[in-house]
């Protein structure tokens, strides 16, 4: 039974070998591929329920191991999205695998149609995204390991995203749930506003926080010390290599994955924290966060579901955070929701109770004044529609009170 706990965490390993087949075969093998690994999320996380399992793991580095394979599974991916497109055969692949398979890929890869390719780019984004980001985001967490950082910094690359290992660990994790946080969307915002805004918010933050760590261990801001420069060089590189690979078509596709995978980190941003409120002087806790514990999620995202100890306890590794089920929950699994917040609408009517619902149920006094002005704020007129309710006029009179008798 152990063992299964440990074999579990490699259907993500599984899913990403599916990806680089289907994008080697070519045509609508492509476009099958990215479909059933959409269902393979979406219907199993709906089907097979919750996974509240909290085993114990005698051989931690094993589950390291994992996480490192992530970055020659995501560089296979890129690989053969961008090869998918080249006018040539780089490296000569193509003739290698028909030589080792009897798969003619340069004959598929001729046959296939540009609808089949934009399969094929969807599905490279989603890989960098959940074969890519997730693991990264694991391992810039290690950073008493420079072998764990060294390797999630070149998984973030592929992203454009290497300040994600400052500005996550240093920043959105200090300050989340609050007004500071660039990765908190507030409630109201759509999600398409929110990839723009914390992008260009996310990126200054990490600036300014390498910045001030160099001038206060007295080294210059523009040197090769500076951990966001040296992110540039990394992502420049992989450009680089795209355009050796295949010129302009294959750098565009390569840049259009890139920024795709970002903006699906900002998405998934979006839906961890929306329209959550907190003191940035009370500590984080569980109910800060947007937690699931879908089994599919949760086995194949290296347990990413568990957000709210996450936040909670940030250094705690992934195999050992538990699943809190009294912690607010998502709508679904992680790409379930993700497709619900790319729908506003349909974002809006599903969320808005569960938001009124955590002021109802989770929230301090001193939060849900916090959650009035923000209802406020929204533009969204069921949030201000929810201010006559009782549990803000109560929290309203309660800091009154406490106020009046200081």
């Amino acid at each position: 039974m152990k063992l299964l706990h440990y074999l579990k965490y490699f259907l993500f390993h599984g899913v990403a070998i599916g990806a680089f087949a289907s994008i080697l075969a070519g045509g609508h093998w492509t476009t099958v591929g990215l479909l059933a690994i959409v269902v393979y999320y979406v219907v199993g996380d709906a089907v097979l329920g919750d996974d509240t399992s909290t085993p114990s793991f005698g051989f931690p580095g094993i589950l390291t191991f994992q996480l490192w394979l992530s970055l020659p599974l995501v560089a296979a991916i890129v690989f053969a999205m961008v090869w998918s497109v080249c006018p040539g055969d780089p490296l000569g692949f193509g003739a290698w695998v028909h030589a080792q398979t009897g798969y003619d890929i340069l004959a598929a890869r001729a046959a296939t149609t540009w609808l089949h390719h934009a399969s094929g780019i969807v599905l490279t984004i989603l890989m960098i995204g959940i074969i890519g980001t997730i693991p990264a985001h694991e391992l810039t967490h290690r950073t008493w390991d420079p072998i764990s950082m060294l390797i999630g910094r070149w998984i973030l690359a592929y992203s454009f995203d290497t300040n994600f290992s400052i500005e996550h660990v240093y920043g959105h994790h200090r300050y989340v749930s609050t007004t500071a946080d660039p990765a908190t969307a507030p409630r109201g915002r759509s999600v398409y506003t929110h990839i723009l805004a914390s992008t260009i918010k996310g990126h200054h933050s990490a600036w300014t926080i390498e910045a001030k760590r160099l001038r206060r261990e007295g080294h210059a801001v523009f040197s090769p010390r500076n951990a966001v420069l040296r992110g540039v060089f990394m992502s420049s590189l992989l450009v680089a290599a795209a355009w050796a690979m295949g010129g302009a078509v294959a750098t565009a596709v390569f840049v259009t994955c890139a920024l795709g995978a970002k903006a699906l980190l900002e998405i998934v941003n979006y839906l961890e924290h929306y329209g959550m409120v907190r003191n940035p002087d009370v500590p984080v806790q569980p109910r800060h966060s947007w937690n699931t514990n879908r089994r599919i999620s949760s086995w194949s995202m290296f347990n990413l579901t568990r957000h709210s100890h996450h936040h909670a306890q940030g250094e705690v590794p992934y195999q050992d955070l538990r699943p809190m089920p009294e912690a607010p929950m998502m709508i679904g699994g992680y790409l379930t929701t993700i497709i619900a917040a790319m729908i506003p609408p349909l974002w809006h009517k599903l969320m808005i109770p569960k938001v009124l619902e955590w002021d109802r149920k989770y929230a301090s006094d001193e939060e849900r004044i916090l959650a009035a002005q923000a209802n406020e704020k929204s533009g969204i007129p069921a949030f201000k529609a929810a201010l006559k309710l009782s549990m803000y006029k109560k929290a309203a009179a309660s800091a009154a009170e406490k106020t009046a008798t200081a």
